[in-house]
């Protein structure tokens, strides 16, 4: 035998048979690569989540400030009927109140009303309930709007 070649020691009791290699070797990565596409699927879903629910919450935050446009604007209308006699114009509050409220109710999302200073202020709050997010425990999302009004009466100007 040549002095540069080696034989391998074989199996044991069996002379120049090769050797077993080891299936499993220091820093096998095997299944490394099932676990990078689980985490890049978890993170699609989020994302796939945030944009189908994000975008039904902004629609219902809009759809949530138009109802309080609108029901404050209505209980801006509730003039104050015998102030009105006198010859002054006023908002009654009570009726105020009472129509902001009835109005942000008939919309589908009861809300609060308040009256000062002849400003009614409408606040309405709601849950949406998402679809994707739900499966990784966000089962809703808050939606909440503030909205003012005031009657104006007489002639008004812009400025120019």
């Amino acid at each position: 035998m040549h002095p540069l070649i080696r034989r391998s020691a074989g199996a044991p009791g069996v002379p120049g048979a090769p050797r077993r290699r080891s299936v499993h070797r220091a820093g096998d990565d095997t299944g490394s690569l099932v676990a990078f596409v689980l985490l890049l699927l978890i993170a699609l879903l989020a994302l796939v989540g945030l944009v189908v629910d994000g975008g039904a919450a902004l629609t219902a935050h809009q759809a949530a400030e138009v109802e309080a446009e609108q029901a404050a604007r209505s209980g801006a209308g509730a003039i104050d009927v015998d102030a009105l006699r006198s010859g002054t114009v006023e908002i009654d509050p009570g009726a105020a109140v009472a129509a902001a409220e009835q109005f942000a109710a008939a919309a589908g999302h009861p809300g609060t009303a308040e009256v000062n200073g002849g400003v009614v202020t409408v606040s309405i709050h709601y849950e949406v309930p998402t679809t994707v997010l739900g499966i990784v425990g966000i089962g809703s999302i808050g939606v909440s709007a503030v909205a003012s009004a005031v009657d104006l009466h007489g002639v008004t100007t812009g400025s120019s």
